[in-house]
């Protein structure tokens, strides 16, 4: 099995689409706004959003979302 690096510069410009796309650009500008000032704790944020997940877990979520995500955007 052979993983792809993505550039994280391409991350953020996909990121940045989606909360465009979904978003106001006054409340995308307030998130990017708090995003940068530091607030906030990362970790205890990822230890509650990632509780009992596994890498398995994950990368199995993961490959039912790009599978959907294909089937849609296929349509």
């Amino acid at each position: 099995m052979s993983t792809t690096v993505i550039a994280e510069r391409e991350i953020m410009r996909e990121a940045a689409q989606v909360l465009l796309e979904n978003l106001t650009p006054a409340k995308a500008a307030r998130f990017w706004a708090s995003w940068q000032s530091g607030q906030g704790d990362y970790l205890a944020w990822r230890d509650e959003q990632f509780a009992g997940e596994t890498v398995a877990t994950l990368y199995e979520e993961i490959s039912v979302y790009q599978a959907n995500a294909t089937v849609t955007t296929a349509n």
